[in-house]
């Protein structure tokens, strides 16, 4: 597609981020998967991005749906008018579509043998460490047991100060989660302009951001589909969270036929880039927590498996200090009180007590279930050599 600010350098780069990202965040809106004038799910869209999926699955990457669209599908349903309903009203909208859309999914993503996942998320699952820290060992494991997570918001038990209003929002938070390398937002406009391009023709467009600063949030406008909620204000706003977590973000034309594919073949958008990667991001904000909750003592062969990048295994404990809970920010100290670093706990203080200097088979013996094998695992930790600053 020719387009000023677009050349063949820039659709190489896109291509090049898209198929070197281990892992990939995909948001749907509701505006691409329902149609406008009917109100029902667009299926020949649907059946062609699950083709997409599947072929990003094919060759080796894990893939997470954030997808929009129960309410839309439940309105319709139930007779209702989608921007015109009460709390309760689209609440009761999405009890009702959320099982049309999960069956919508389950069912062309099975057609390439892929096993689909629903979860249901709300902002304060994202706000509260501990709810945080569960939701993302569950999509950890169904993404190492082959699943495609698809997530919603739970629009049935949210509230208008618990929503995060807008699915941009979430799947940057699910980025985030999951330590993301690319997230993509599928929108009905290539991606970025200097202005609204239907209104003015002068528009200029924006390829590469390489930082969100007060001239790309001045430019971004609202939402103006019939069913979605998220404008181009929104999506500067999940760049800024994307970003910030290490993961790079794209803006791309969904109102396309295999839209992921079209990305690959040059097809203009708009990239956020970041400036660190998924792994250097969370290190850093972990580093960055100035008072940690508690303390483990470890021995000298704990220490050592740590420098060598290993987890921390309950046997290398000697000591808990302090009161904590599940997924609390602890450091990591020799017994001579040297700092080792920091990381988030996988236990409560109490249980992690009773696991020092135990094996990791015990521990169902121990604590009566059967959790995690590391106390810190080393995807959640940081070493002092790595704190962004002397301390």
């Amino acid at each position: 597609m020719e387009l000023p600010g677009w050349s063949p350098a820039l659709a190489e780069a896109s291509r090049t981020r898209l198929q070197s990202a281990r892992r990939v965040v995909l948001k749907v809106g509701s505006a691409l998967l329902v149609d406008a004038d009917t109100g029902a799910l667009d299926e020949a869209w649907l059946v062609a991005l699950a083709a997409d999926i599947a072929r990003l699955r094919a060759r080796g990457q894990q893939v997470i749906v954030v997808s929009s669209g129960a309410i839309a599908l439940g309105s319709r349903r139930l007779g209702l008018t989608v921007r015109r309903n009460r709390l309760d009203e689209s609440q009761a909208a999405a009890a009702v579509g959320q099982i049309q859309l999960a069956r919508a999914w389950r069912n062309v993503l099975g057609e390439h043998g892929l096993e689909v996942a629903q979860i249901l998320l709300t902002l304060d699952d994202s706000d509260d460490r501990r709810r945080f820290i569960n939701a993302r060992n569950t999509l950890e494991t169904l993404l190492r047991l082959g699943c495609v997570p698809v997530v919603n918001e739970n629009d049935t038990v949210a509230t208008a100060e618990i929503r995060y209003g807008d699915n941009d929002r979430l799947a940057a938070r699910v980025a985030q989660m999951i330590s993301a390398d690319s997230l993509v937002l599928l929108s009905d406009v290539e991606g970025l302009y200097s202005a609204d391009p239907r209104l003015d023709p002068t528009a200029q467009f924006i390829a590469e951001v390489a930082r969100i600063d007060e001239r790309i949030t001045a430019v971004a406008g609202g939402a103006s589909t019939p069913f979605g909620s998220g404008g181009m204000a929104t999506k500067v706003a999940a760049a800024q969270i994307a970003t910030a977590a290490g993961c790079a973000m794209v803006i791309g034309l969904g109102r396309r036929e295999a839209p992921v594919a079209a990305l690959e073949q040059g097809q203009p958008c708009t990239w956020f880039l970041a400036d660190a990667s998924p792994v250097a991001a969370r290190k850093h904000w972990l580093a960055g927590m100035l008072k940690p909750a508690g303390t483990l003592v470890v021995d000298a062969g704990a220490a050592r498996a740590l420098a060598a990048g290993s987890s921390l295994l309950p046997a290398g404990v000697l000591r808990v200090e302090g009161e904590f809970a599940r997924g609390a920010v602890v450091r990591l100290v020799e017994v001579d009180g040297r700092e080792l670093g920091r990381g988030l706990v996988g236990y409560p203080a109490e249980e992690a007590r009773r696991l020092a200097g135990h094996h990791s088979r015990e521990i169902p013996d121990l604590l009566g279930y059967r959790g995690r094998d590391a106390l810190v695992h080393r995807d959640d930790m940081v070493l002092v050599k790595d704190f962004p600053e002397p301390r």
